[in-house]
């Protein structure tokens, strides 16, 4: 017996006292799942792709986000620094998980979007205080290309932010084509990893249709990375579970990120069974002291 499985052998002994038998069992599993999760990623780190210190994957982890993408977007301001310290996000969920809610909690300012009343109902409860002080603007509405930008405008938003993130599953390319007029220091997009580095590949845009649980959704890495050099970003990174993309604007990037800056070198396969929310259940504080 290794020493982590040792080690949640004990945990479970005392944690048995409370647990069944079958939770014991997917305790123990569960457990014995993350020790292999973090030996792989260890084991990645170390592979010649990774060995540059400065890969952002060797900054990532997780507050509030899905995944490691808040300690790379904070790697990434602390590179290129921050303005206005403010952000626009579309598709926040119910405030908990995305990319911007541990950036709010250290006194960032911004706009949330998203096309679910359940989710809008979660935040407009839980987020209040922070909505009433007009920290966060909230608005719930399915998202369009048609219709971003007027939202936008009606928040009152300038058009320039620091951090404008995007994750809406299918028509996540088309929402940052279409916001042309938005300029950030950063953009996070979420990208179908199921699709090769080199395919320029994306989704037929229909404004009314939703994910359909499917890998029929959004685009590839290689569009994205065409798009953005359109509107003049760089391709520095992508995290490690190969879900989302990291372009700095690229007035930004020299000094600051290492080439080349394409889909070929930064792409990231589909590893989605990294996935994992670790310790206690989530809940909203202010971190700003």
């Amino acid at each position: 017996m290794n020493k982590l499985s040792a080690l949640a052998a004990r945990c479970l002994r005392v944690a048995g006292r409370r647990l069944r038998f079958p939770d014991i069992v997917t305790e123990r599993a569960r457990v014995n799942a993350r020790g292999q999760q973090e030996a792989f990623v260890q084991h990645l780190m170390q592979s010649q792709r990774h060995a540059n210190p400065r890969d952002l994957a060797h900054f990532e982890h997780q507050v509030y986000s899905q995944n490691g993408e808040d300690g790379i977007i904070a790697e990434i301001f602390r590179r290129i620094g921050s303005q206005k310290k403010n952000f626009i996000e579309i598709g926040v969920g119910d405030g908990l998980e995305n990319n911007t809610a541990f950036l709010l909690s250290q006194g960032w300012t911004g706009l949330w979007m998203d096309g679910s009343p359940r989710n809008g109902k979660i935040i407009r409860q839980k987020f209040a205080k922070l909505t009433s002080d007009g920290k966060l603007k909230f608005i719930e509405s399915f998202i369009t290309a048609e219709n971003v930008n007027s939202l936008i405008v009606s928040a009152g938003m300038p058009d320039e932010v620091d951090l404008l993130s995007i994750d809406i599953d299918r028509n996540t390319y088309f929402i940052w084509e279409a916001l042309s007029q938005v300029k950030a220091r950063l953009v996070v997009v979420e990208y179908n990893a199921t699709m090769p580095p080199w395919l320029d590949w994306k989704v037929q845009y229909r404004a009314d249709e939703w994910y359909d649980g499917t890998f029929y959704y959004g685009a590839s890495l290689k569009a994205f990375e065409s798009l953005g050099l359109k509107l003049g970003y760089s391709l520095v990174g992508c995290d490690l579970h190969g879900v989302n993309a990291f372009f700095v604007r690229s007035d930004l990037v020299e000094g600051n990120f290492d080439p080349p800056f394409t889909s070929e070198a930064r792409y990231e396969p589909p590893r989605y069974w990294l996935s994992r929310t670790a310790g206690h259940q989530r809940g909203y504080g202010d971190f700003n002291r």
